[in-house]
């Protein structure tokens, strides 16, 4: 039952003021087993959905929380996902609409009863090279599934500026709400972007590097050093914030587009 479900009732004098504090409290969690609980107002209270971080689980832990998902919500995405796990899951649940995208390492499954809501927001998404694209899918897949339409440019880094300008071009074009940039190495291309259009700027720091600063440190060190305005940076290898970050402020702007 909804929040909105609950209140008409209460309104409509089905349920007295206690049954529907009792009903609300109990909608806010999923208990699963002795070992966790499940978000279920998340997306409802902060704009963002539940996500399962996948890394660390056993399969038959995730399969309770996708199960548990898939009751409550619908839609169960699960990151940092191994591929012998993506695939474990993807036939598990094969009786369900299932996204795998392997380049992220995340699993998005589905009733098929379930629908996107198409919100209005517009985030374009760059990667600096071929390297920093599964952080920047990682993104991608978050923003779509917060309602985002999404426009993707990969490898059109500073190695080769002229690659940068049909983005720019065509982000703005499309009055796009926010632009996550994803790079490693020396990580100059959000700060480039960022100097070039009066879009919020989400910088995306990638561990593709070597030697000193490698690891994406070099890269997210020299975004939040970054002296163009309109930039910030998420912790590195984190697309699932980037994407998160962009979504809710996008879909706000939607709100009074």
């Amino acid at each position: 039952m909804s929040i909105k479900q609950i209140l008409n009732n209460f309104k409509d004098g089905f349920i007295s003021i206690k049954d529907a504090e009792k009903e609300l409290r109990l909608i806010s969690l999923s208990k699963i087993s002795n070992w966790g609980n499940i978000d279920l107002q998340r997306e409802c209270r902060a704009g963002a959905p539940e996500v399962v971080y996948g890394e660390g689980k056993t399969e038959d832990e995730l399969v309770q929380l996708v199960v548990s998902l898939l009751k409550e919500k619908g839609r169960c995405i699960i990151t940092r996902l191994s591929d012998d796990k993506q695939n474990f899951l993807a036939n598990r649940f094969r009786n369900k609409l299932v996204h795998k995208n392997s380049k992220a390492a995340l699993l998005v499954i589905k009733d098929k009863k379930y629908q996107n809501h198409n919100t209005g927001g517009k985030i374009a998404v760059f990667s600096a090279g071929t390297l920093d694209i599964p952080s920047a899918e990682e993104a991608v897949t978050i923003a779509k599934e917060m309602g985002c339409q999404v426009y993707s440019f990969y490898d059109i880094g500073v190695a080769g500026i002229h690659r940068l300008i049909p983005a720019i071009e065509s982000s703005v074009n499309e009055d796009v709400d926010v632009i996550i940039v994803a790079a490693g190495m020396e990580g100059a291309l959000p700060s480039v972007v960022a100097g070039l259009v009066d879009i919020p700027v989400v910088g995306l720091p990638t561990s593709t590097g070597y030697g000193i600063g490698g690891e994406g440190k070099a890269a997210l060190y020299s975004m939040l050093q970054s002296c163009a305005p309109g930039l910030a940076a998420v912790n590195i290898d984190n697309g699932l914030g980037a994407g998160m970050i962009a979504a809710i402020i996008a879909n706000r702007v939607a709100k009074f587009r």
